[in-house]
């Protein structure tokens, strides 16, 4: 099938182009993926400090009995190592990732 040869060059450019988006996009989403290794600690202190705020929050709302409140909020400080395990890990995997596809979305014009 023959194609008129400026189409041709536009659907090669295009290409071009889509190409270079591609991988442009893994560039950042390796860049994220690196800094989030070395910024481990600062995700644990972010982690802990919404932790802290999330559990205080959230045990005020659904229990404002104040003995049950305080106990309840001794549980959750109890709770936070595990917490910090599992959501390091969830972060480390997914942020990289979520952030790129954010990102893109505000570069992009639809």
């Amino acid at each position: 099938m023959l194609t008129h040869p400026d189409k041709s060059a536009q659907i090669q450019n295009l290409t071009e182009e889509e190409r270079k988006k591609e991988e442009r996009l893994r560039d950042v989403l390796l860049l994220l993926g690196q800094l989030v290794e070395r910024e481990e600690i600062t995700l644990k202190l972010i982690i802990d400090s919404l932790y802290d705020i999330g559990s205080i929050n959230i045990v005020n709302k659904k229990f404002p009995n104040r003995p049950m409140n305080r106990l309840l909020k001794g549980i959750a400080r109890c709770s936070k190592p595990v917490f910090r395990i599992v959501a390091l890990r969830w972060v480390k995997k997914n942020l990289p990732i979520l952030v790129t596809n954010w990102l893109n979305g505000k570069v992009s014009f639809k």
